[in-house]
């Protein structure tokens, strides 16, 4: 069951977030620990990189947020962070990092019906994505592709 104070949280963050510069990730309130961690990831709407400094720098203007608000009236640890790379790639730059990875390619055909090739990425052109399945290049039509995930070696 989600904290009742979550929401009020979630709104307190985003908004110190983005008087920071930062936009809101992700927030969760860890009330089962002692004492109650509060975890906030952030991002830049620009899609740069956050840094240790960034989280840093942040830290101290959303715990005195928190303090302000009088939400939590019992100690709480605050811990900022950044979201890290999802299993989805969706930037030039995953593209770029994860070359030769394994991922999972789930394209929806010309019938609407989905399919999923399991392979080792080889690069994302303005067209194509193309990917390596056991030795045979496949180039996937960009503009048919739902996802593309991180995968495991072994699947």
């Amino acid at each position: 069951m989600p904290h009742p104070l979550l929401p009020d949280l979630k709104e307190l963050a985003s908004a110190t977030a983005l008087d920071h510069g930062f936009e809101l990730a992700d927030l969760q309130a860890l009330a089962h620990m002692q004492p109650m961690t509060v975890q906030i990831q952030i991002r830049r709407p620009s899609g740069d990189d956050v840094t240790l400094d960034d989280c840093a720098g942040f830290s101290a203007p959303m715990g005195q947020a928190l303090e302000n608000s009088a939400l939590l009236t019992e100690a709480y640890v605050l811990e900022i962070s950044s979201p890290g790379i999802g299993e989805h790639l969706q930037s030039d730059r995953d593209f770029q990092t994860f070359r030769r990875y394994p991922v999972d390619v789930i394209q929806r055909d010309t019938e609407g019906t989905q399919q999923r090739h399991s392979g080792t990425l080889l690069e994302r052109t303005e067209d194509h994505i193309k990917i390596s399945i056991h030795g045979r290049i496949k180039q996937i039509p960009r503009d048919s592709v739902v996802s593309v995930e991180l995968t495991s070696p072994t699947g």
